[in-house]
């Protein structure tokens, strides 16, 4: 018997025993080691994700591990392999797979959400979605390797060139990281961020800010560019407000990439996109190409993974994790450390947080 981490119904988690089946053909069995708990998470666990997420489900989907089995027919894996996992299975059949963009499979399946994740100590999935790590990263570290991929994902998408100036609206952990990889691709970078904790963080990590609550963002921008208005905004934050500021800082044919999952349809100044030529490109997920270039860019130190690391806890203690993830504050990212399997606070086994 292993233990996992399960959303049983809105604002509940627990901790309980689960199998642990061998893994079929073409799969393998992993011991995660660090599991990320991130936004959608959070959704999850708020109960916003019943109609996808059926209960009692496994979380996670940012983490990192060893493989501990191979199943019939898998090569180049072997125990004690370290890695990672790129958590999407698609079907290969739908139109947006045979157009050569699997991941917006049409009928995707997203490893912890759609099916069990991370957040146990024994976890089976497709040889395929395995990332391998560099023996020299700390696997801490790489649990940052997932959200690190949907940032050079997003970067990527947006186009962003040597020089060009961006504004990243939302210094949450994927906006520090996409703040990070647009700059090590050549950017003038800044990020407006109301919550001052992470405001200094991303100053502590060479990063200038502004403060959308005392401060005129775009007249910032104006400033900051000559009249021209920012080539780039990345829309992080998931605010109707944030929607505003990332359309009004952009100049002419600037481009606007939406990165935040918006639960309700947004007002868009649509005028400002006629009068200066502007395009807006959506951003989804990875591609392996992406996670490739993830594992680079964390091994190498580009992204500090360890500074954006608030806490790691406990599989145990993952339930009480989430509640404080809530309250935001001081926290940026926190770790469940599956090896860990001590006794954590009182409500921790079936705990409604």
């Amino acid at each position: 018997m292993t233990l996992a981490v399960r959303y049983t119904s809105a604002r509940t988690l627990d901790t309980a025993p689960a199998l642990s089946a061998p893994p079929g053909p073409g799969e393998v069995e992993l011991a995660p080691a660090y599991v990320g708990i991130c936004g959608t998470d959070l959704h999850i666990f708020h109960g916003d994700m019943d109609a996808r997420v059926a209960a009692p489900a496994v979380l996670g989907h940012e983490m990192s591990g060893r493989v501990v089995r191979v199943g019939p027919g898998v090569e180049g894996w072997q125990p004690g392999d370290a890695v990672t996992v790129m958590p999407l299975r698609w079907d290969d059949t739908c139109p947006a797979c045979r157009s050569g963009h699997q991941h917006v499979c049409q009928h995707l399946d997203f490893i912890g959400i759609d099916s069990p994740g991370a957040m146990q100590q024994r976890w089976v999935v497709p040889a395929s979605t395995l990332i391998r790590l560099p023996d020299s990263l700390p696997l801490d570290r790489a649990a940052l390797v997932e959200p690190t991929a949907v940032a050079v994902h997003d970067v990527g998408r947006a186009g962003v060139a040597e020089g060009e100036k961006v504004v990243v609206v939302g210094g949450g952990p994927v906006g520090i990281l996409i703040a990070l990889v647009a700059r090590a691709a050549g950017a003038d970078v800044r990020v407006a961020e109301l919550n001052p904790h992470r405001r200094l963080l991303a100053e502590e990590l060479g990063l200038a800010t502004w403060n959308p609550a005392d401060e005129d963002v775009p007249a910032l921008v104006g400033r900051w560019t000559g009249d021209a208005g920012a080539d780039i905004a990345f829309e992080v934050s998931g605010a109707a407000g944030g929607v505003d500021t990332a359309v009004d800082v952009l100049g002419v044919r600037g481009r606007l990439c939406l990165v935040a999952i918006h639960p309700r349809p947004r007002e868009v100044n649509l005028h400002r996109f006629f009068w200066r030529e502007l395009t807006l490109v959506g951003a989804r997920l990875y591609d392996r190409s992406d996670f490739e270039k993830a594992v680079t860019l964390v091994a190498d130190g580009t992204i500090p993974a360890e500074r954006l690391i608030s806490k790691v806890v406990p599989l145990t203690q993952a339930p009480a994790a989430f509640e404080a993830l809530e309250g935001g504050g001081d926290v940026m990212k926190i770790l469940v450390d599956c090896t860990d399997d001590s006794d954590g606070t009182d409500d921790a086994e079936g705990a409604a947080v």
